[in-house]
């Protein structure tokens, strides 16, 4: 009966040590973050600096839209890693996407693989890629669009319907953005993104 009262004095005061050394960790940790915490709350934090580089590799602007469903999310990846390689402006142009002239404030500056017009709709294969230039001057990929002849049927496009593709008299074709590089508050599929302006 002794042995087993000290084993039990022994287990108690085990447990008493470990719950003040944990108090204490825990109070070493809480007293760091809340330093951290003043410390940075001290700085200016602008929001946008959030966002700056929204298309780079680290931030997947896909997660960013809500609304979407899991497999439209899942086309719009597909379409990111398609074109991943066409960040680099250079590797687009070798790939024979050419400037065709068609430059939209709050779009930016459009390059068209003509090769790829026909009448089907393939995610991997954008007919055209809009580039804008970021805060240093240099053309960043902002959107994928896609193209086919307003001679063929209104293409279906991605799943779900919100997709509306643009039925436009001016180049013939049905148009559809994806804003799948540079985050777009009016919605992954507007043509139109605020944040985007030509220079």
């Amino acid at each position: 009966m002794k042995k087993s009262f000290k084993a039990d004095e022994v287990c108690q005061a085990e447990t008493v040590n470990s719950k003040f050394k944990l108090r204490k960790t825990s109070v070493f940790y809480l007293a760091a973050m809340l330093s951290a915490f003043l410390f940075t709350g001290c700085q200016k934090l602008d929001l946008r600096d959030l966002f700056k580089g929204h298309g780079g590799p680290g931030n997947d602007v896909v997660k960013m839209y809500s609304g979407l469903s899991s497999q439209t999310s899942y086309e719009l990846e597909l379409a990111r890693a398609a074109t991943a390689r066409y960040r680099n402006i250079d590797s687009a142009k070798a790939d024979g996407y050419t400037n065709i002239g068609v430059d939209v404030e709050n779009m930016g500056h459009h390059y068209m693989k003509s090769a790829l017009v026909d009448a089907k709709f393939d995610i991997s294969k954008p007919e055209l890629l809009v580039y804008h230039e970021n805060e240093d001057g240099k053309m960043e990929l902002g959107a994928v669009e896609y193209a086919v002849p307003i001679a063929e049927p209104q293409p279906e496009g991605f799943t779900g319907s919100g997709d509306v593709w643009e039925h436009n008299d001016t180049f013939q074709l049905w148009l559809l953005h994806a804003w799948v590089w540079s985050f777009n508050p009016d919605g992954v599929f507007n043509p139109l993104n605020p944040r985007v302006h030509l220079h």
